[in-house]
């Protein structure tokens, strides 16, 4: 394994255990980003499932899109997510960055939620 994503296993690991202690028991926004797509889903820890998810493969956003490693289609998926995790219910999560720095697509993921109802 190469040394740069040791680190960033690394980061991601100490993100996560961050959460784990601030989140009293809510789910947390996951987030991956791809050189070519994102996505994200709001997963439930305890349980151990998937709540909601959305990426910018998925064929109703695909065509609106003109990329799917942009900003804008970053902030598209967070609104997408957030509308399926209020219609299931949840309202509250913590957002989990994984080992990546919170700016651009990840940062634009983020708004799209919190203008899609979620708060963190």
């Amino acid at each position: 394994m190469s040394e740069s994503r040791k680190n960033f296993g690394k980061r991601a690991n100490r993100v996560r255990r961050a959460l784990r202690k601030v989140s009293q028991e809510r789910p947390r926004l996951s987030v991956f980003r791809s050189s070519k797509h994102i996505y994200a889903q709001v997963i439930d820890d305890i349980d151990g499932k998937t709540i909601a998810a959305a990426s910018s493969l998925e064929k109703d956003l695909r065509k609106s899109l003109s990329k799917g490693s942009d900003v804008s289609a970053a902030g598209t998926v967070g609104k997408l997510v957030a509308e399926r995790a209020v219609k299931a219910g949840v309202k509250d999560v913590v957002f989990d960055r994984g080992g990546y720095i919170y700016h651009g697509r990840v940062k634009a993921l983020a708004d799209g939620a919190r203008e899609g109802g979620l708060n963190f």
